[in-house]
């Protein structure tokens, strides 16, 4: 059964992930776009700057969890490479439930700073809600490919 879970939280995952990656594509054009009507033309795109801004957001926060899933963050492991396979794996529990707790945090803080505030963008007028709501999206599935590690840990640390 956390088999079956797993597998369908991974591609689920991997999905935005995708959807992540693809907003890259128009956030690259965009800026092309500014960059090339400031330069050759002095009229840059109207609003380039706060698009691309939303637009990085999608991107950054819907590729959190697939990056974890690949296990592409950023690891140290000068010292815990080292030590005993026990220890390292208890090193990595503690900092996964860390890292838990930290995530779980931003989830419940997102999508109560979501629904608290009906703000738009400055220029373009773009509600913020969508925007803001992907806090928690992005977070809920990057605590649960962190919640999968605590597993994959605590089994490596009885073993």
């Amino acid at each position: 059964m956390f088999d079956k879970i797993r597998t369908f939280v991974q591609k689920v995952t991997r999905l935005l992930g995708y959807i992540g990656m693809f907003f890259v594509i128009p956030m690259m054009l965009l800026t092309s776009a500014d960059a090339t009507g400031r330069d050759l033309f002095s009229r840059p795109v109207r609003g380039a700057f706060e698009l691309n801004s939303l637009v990085l957001s999608v991107f950054v926060l819907l590729g959190l969890a697939y990056a974890q899933q690949m296990k592409d963050h950023v690891h140290v492991t000068i010292l815990t490479d080292r030590l005993p396979v026990r220890l390292s794996s208890a090193i990595n529990v503690f900092t996964t439930l860390l890292c838990l707790f930290i995530v779980g945090i931003m989830c419940w803080q997102g999508i109560i700073v979501a629904f608290e505030s009906s703000s738009v963008s400055d220029m373009l007028r773009v509600p913020q809600l969508p925007f803001r709501l992907l806090v928690s999206v992005g977070g809920l599935f990057l605590f649960l490919e962190f919640l999968f590690d605590l597993v994959d840990h605590t089994r490596r640390f009885f073993a």
